[in-house]
């Protein structure tokens, strides 16, 4: 039995359930876990990291230390191997240095394990999964549901631009944190939910829009996707890495990028409305069999990809 410690921020959103995830796994596996959840304060950080050294004192080294997205280099002495599970996208420079002494990556996507491996990283494709949000008792509707949340690259702005030029389409409801939330002129067809919403008022969207829509400009892995994914939605994103490992012509619709740009070590692709209009044109066109076709292939894409993490990833972190 192993001691694992798993080190990340704790965002109370995307990150925060990564660890709890990752955990899960590993205690499953029969390991034991300490999850150490950072906050933003630096100088809090550096306390709890000062405190986790004396205590090595008496305790000893971690077996194995996961760190999520980010990396805590005053915290790597405290493992005897160190691995990183990271987001392409957010990787800070600063941390460049840092990767010589890593035991490992362990990449959610394909994408990730092209961007390390070329960095020299000893990188390992592990995949990743999403919780399952599916509610078969909720009923559907031909709305649209964009989950921008608290991220500023989601492709929200071509998303609402797109709705603005067509009173004549279904309801998009837009659920977005405020930071980053521009409403602009309101639209008969467009609701726009700023704020945080209930899980359980989440789900029941989720399940009752009929599509979701997420050109996302960037992602890590895509847990709006593969939720979506989960649900059987018909899904639209763009036709960029990472997006398109999980959503291709088989199980959504990829909309071509405008342009393409940098975030961290990772490409941007960012859409233009008019690419937006032809993808969700193109979905309301659809009959119902071939929506339904794309929503159960978009289904059981997610059970394979959420089976295959699940059996192997407590394994690749001992290996």
């Amino acid at each position: 039995m192993a001691l694992v410690r798993i080190l990340g921020r704790d965002n109370g959103a995307g990150l925060s359930r990564d660890m709890q995830l990752v955990s899960s796994l590993v205690e499953r596996a029969g390991h034991d876990v300490e999850v150490v959840g950072f906050g933003n304060e630096k100088g809090v950080r550096m306390l709890r990291e000062a405190g986790m050294w004396i205590a090595r004192g008496w305790r000893g080294r971690a077996d194995v230390q996961i760190s999520l997205e980010h990396l805590y280099p005053l915290s790597l002495g405290l493992g005897r191997r160190n691995l990183l599970m990271p987001n392409p996208e957010w990787f800070r420079d600063k941390w460049r240095p840092v990767l010589p002494r890593l035991d490992g990556v362990l990449c959610k996507t394909r994408h990730a394990e092209r961007i390390f491996g070329a960095l020299g990283c000893a990188t390992r494709f592990v995949g990743f999964t999403s919780e399952d949000r599916l509610d078969a008792d909720v009923a559907r509707t031909d709305t649209f549901l964009h989950l921008a949340g608290r991220s500023p690259v989601k492709g929200t702005e071509a998303v609402l631009e797109a709705w603005r030029r067509h009173p004549e389409w279904p309801t998009l409801v837009v659920v977005q944190g405020p930071r980053y939330a521009r409403p602009g002129a309101p639209a008969d067809n467009i609701d726009h939910r700023i704020g945080r919403i209930d899980d359980a008022e989440l789900r029941r969207l989720q399940n009752a829009c009929r599509f979701h829509i997420a050109p996302s400009e960037a992602e890590g892995f895509g847990h709006c996707l593969m939720e979506a994914m989960s649900v059987g939605a018909v899904v639209i994103t763009v036709d960029g890495e990472p997006m398109n490992e999980l959503v291709d012509a088989t199980t959504g619709v990829l909309v071509t990028a405008a342009r393409t740009g940098t975030l961290g070590l990772a490409r941007s692709f960012h859409v233009a409305p008019a690419a937006v209009e032809q993808a969700v044109e193109q979905v309301l066109a659809m009959a119902p069999a071939e929506r339904a076709a794309l929503g159960q292939r978009a289904r059981t894409r997610f059970e394979d990809g959420d089976a295959a993490f699940r059996a192997g990833f407590a394994a690749a972190t001992m290996e």
